[in-house]
């Protein structure tokens, strides 16, 4: 049987520029309420069961429940290793935003495929309005996607879901990197792609594509138009396509699993 892996969240600052281990070996502690609610509610999981816990610093932690209720669950770690599940490429997607559950497909997908964070996107034809509270509670549902989707892939590592800006902000505001979007009118196909920097930022355009003023704001901005073959794919499919593509290429898909 697959040992349950949880999220325990820990203060932001407890990780920024920390090399130390989160936990430590024979630290017993209390599952946050939303990993508590899981696996004494949900998974009805008992005393004495093993699980594995993570808290976004790259390891995983071996534990052991010492105590389990519906509503508390603690832990003891016994043990700790290094997860090396993280792509050596750091894609950050911007990802123009889609209708119903589309959104939160691409997200789900695209932590499995290895993504290193994701900014949704407003663009002219997203045909999504989300401001104010409705807006932050989206954004909360997101990121839950995105731990759900870490526990079950293997990664220890949480890509952040950043707050949603308009296009124009996204592209004003970014590192150096390479720089691609998706353009089914583009002459150079992703395959011939050469890859000159460890961060990517990847544009995909909602439900209806970019439009071509987007295209060309995205081109002002050095993004390189990319093209995936000759069908035009759903934006959902557009960016796990392209994240495939990519992860094949330049990171870790397809890598052998060394045993130990």
């Amino acid at each position: 049987m697959r040992v349950p892996r949880i999220y325990h969240p820990l203060p932001a600052n407890t990780l920024e520029n920390s090399t130390q281990p989160a936990l430590s070996v024979g630290q017993q502690l209390d599952l946050c309420d939303e990993a508590a609610n899981h696996v004494g509610r949900v998974l009805r999981m008992q005393d004495g069961q093993p699980l594995v816990v993570f808290t976004g610093d790259g390891k995983d932690y071996q534990a052991v429940i010492v105590a389990a209720t519906k509503k508390n669950v603690r832990v003891e770690i016994t043990d700790m290793v290094v997860n090396a599940t993280e792509s050596p490429v750091k894609i950050h997607l911007g990802q123009g935003i889609s209708r119903g559950d589309r959104m939160d497909f691409v997200l789900q997908k695209s932590v499995e495929l290895g993504v290193h964070c994701i900014t949704p996107v407003f663009t002219e034809r997203c045909g999504v309005k989300l401001s104010g509270d409705r807006l932050q509670k989206k954004v909360q549902q997101w990121q839950k996607i995105v731990v759900a989707a870490c526990e079950q892939s293997g990664r220890s590592v949480v890509p952040q879901v950043h707050s949603p800006v308009a296009l124009n902000d996204w592209l004003a505001n970014l590192p150096p990197a390479l720089r691609l979007t998706l353009d089914p009118t583009a002459r150079k196909p992703l395959r011939e792609q050469q890859l000159t920097s460890e961060h990517v930022q990847l544009l995909i355009g909602p439900e209806g594509g970019l439009t071509d003023t987007e295209i060309a704001a995205s081109k002002k901005a050095d993004f390189q138009p990319v093209q995936l073959g000759p069908r035009v794919l759903r934006t959902e499919t557009a960016a796990l396509t392209a994240l495939s593509v990519m992860q094949y290429q330049f990171g870790d898909l397809a890598t052998p699993i060394i045993q130990e």
